[in-house]
């Protein structure tokens, strides 16, 4: 399991590939904790004049907690939306396991023979 921290570093390495693209420097902007864990808006830093480069393509990370998933947002779909979708996915991944595990008891019970008791 993650924590905000390990997020962070995980989501610097990923902006740290974007730093050979732009002549800005680059930072994490902002964090929002989510049920799942966290939202990183990342961007270039402020200039000496307080303006702050736009940057094409610079979507959100999504950091999953539990499964450590890093996902970038897109830019194009509103993030509401993408950390909606990505909650149905959980949902259903989480229903996939569980019916995983009751099909694997299920079919542990059936082929696991029952003895009667025996008489004397």
């Amino acid at each position: 399991m993650l924590t905000e921290e390990d997020a962070r570093r995980l989501v610097l390495a990923e902006i740290d590939g974007a730093r050979g693209c732009v002549e800005y420097d680059l930072q994490i902007l902002r964090v929002v904790a989510l049920p799942f864990g966290w939202i990183f808006y990342w961007g270039a830093v402020r200039d000496g004049q307080g303006q702050r480069p736009r940057l094409g393509g610079n979507g959100p990370f999504l950091v999953d907690r539990e499964n450590e998933r890093l996902i970038r947002a897109s830019t194009g779909v509103p993030v509401a939306r993408q950390i909606a979708d990505y909650e149905r996915r959980l949902r259903r991944e989480a229903h996939a396991r569980n019916l995983a595990a009751k099909q694997a008891v299920q079919q542990r019970d059936t082929a696991t023979p029952t003895t009667a008791p025996a008489h004397t």
